[in-house]
This record gives structure tokens, sequence and C-alpha cells, in this order.
């Protein structure tokens, strides 16, 4: 079996979606559990991904599609799960939206890609949210997170009035915040009382990691 984990992984760090399909077949063929390709094979592919991004030794036409990859794969794998399985992360849950006013969308669909690749719940609201709307659909969802993306500095205050507007509803520390995208910095991140700060997708698959750690 551990050739099969090896291969997998193998498919994301090359972007060759058939590997990782051919993988996914003769995992299910032996009828182990699918989830365990996932955790052993897949999401320490992707992971690696991500570190390699980080470095600067992987750029982002193959960050896409090695994401793409992941989703083929832990496409078909979710869909042979018996009813009610569940992966190891599948209780965090994160509501994800790109801010009122700014309609780019990439940068969040590889996150989304990648923090589906560990296993957890997330619930993309799309582009141009209103942050009425992101923090009733975290409520709705019992979302642990609320990952914002801004690639205007223009919309960057939709993120501090979304701090400020859970802070008012008392929903402050209990549903916690990311903050990504272009203009975003540590620096502002920090000044806004956002909980995590991510440059780019593996950051924050790490950050979330983290603080589920720390809770």
């Amino acid at each position: 079996m551990s050739a099969i984990f090896e291969l997998a992984a193998k498919s994301v760090l090359e972007q060759d979606a058939d590997l990782a399909l051919e993988q996914v077949k003769k995992h299910l063929d032996s009828g182990e559990n699918p989830m365990l390709l996932m955790e052993q094979g897949f999401i320490p592919g992707i992971n690696k991904v991500g570190e390699l991004f980080s470095a600067g030794k992987l750029f982002l036409p193959e960050l896409m599609m090695a994401a793409d990859v992941m989703s083929q794969a832990s496409e078909q794998l979710m869909a042979a799960l018996p009813p009610g399985s569940k992966s190891e992360n599948s209780d965090i849950i994160i509501t994800a939206a790109t801010v009122k006013g700014d309609i780019h969308d990439i940068g969040k669909g590889i996150g989304i890609a990648m923090f589906r690749a560990n296993g957890f719940t997330v619930y993309d609201m799309g582009r141009d949210r209103a942050n009425e709307d992101i923090i009733d659909d975290a409520v709705k969802h019992n979302s642990n997170f609320i990952a914002t993306s801004a690639l205007l500095t223009t919309t960057l205050g939709e993120q501090k009035q979304l701090e400020e507007m859970l802070k008012k509803a008392g929903l402050k520390g209990k549903i916690k915040t990311m903050v990504a995208g272009a203009p975003v910095t540590p620096r502002w991140a920090s000044r806004i009382g956002a909980d995590i700060y991510a440059e780019n997708a593996h950051e924050g698959v790490v950050g979330i990691k983290k603080a589920m750690a720390a809770a």
C-alpha cells in the first residue's frame, strides 16, 4: 500500500491527474478506507506543494494545477465514503469569501482547494460578499473560521469592518478570522485584530491547524 501512497503524493507534486486517478482506482479496488489514501497520500503531497510554493520553488500556475489534481482525486474518494463517514479534519468548518467590492477570486479558490484537500469543511460564499452575509453564513454553519480575501486596497476596509461587526455581535473569538490577499500584510492583520494572516494557501492551512491546536 505504501507504493500507492507515494504515487498519490507524486501525482499532486507533478500535477498528473491521470496518475492520481489511477491510484484512487487501485485503492478503492483494494477495499481500503478511501480516507486512508487521502490522509497518507494526497494530503502530504498537497502540503509539499504548498511548502515549495512558499519557498518560491513552485509557481502559481503549477499550484493551481496541483490543486485541480487534488480536487479531482478528493471528489472520487469522498464519493466512495460510506454514509456518515468523516475525514480527520472535517469538524473544522470555514466560511470563505472575497469581500464586498472585490470580484477577484483566484486566490480564494486556491485557498479553498487547499483547505478541502486537508479535510476541512468549507462553505464558499463566492466574491463581492457583504460582511453581514458572511457572518450570517458562519453562524448558520457554526463555522470555526471566517476567511476573507481582499485583492484591492480599496476593499481592505471591509476586513476591518468585519472584525468590528463580530465584536459588536459578541462573536469575536468564538469565530476566528483569517485575512489574505495581495495588499494584506501581517501588520494589517494585527492592526485590525484578525486571528490569522495568510500570505498564501499553505500558510492558511498551517494557521488554521495551529489555531485549532491552541483552542
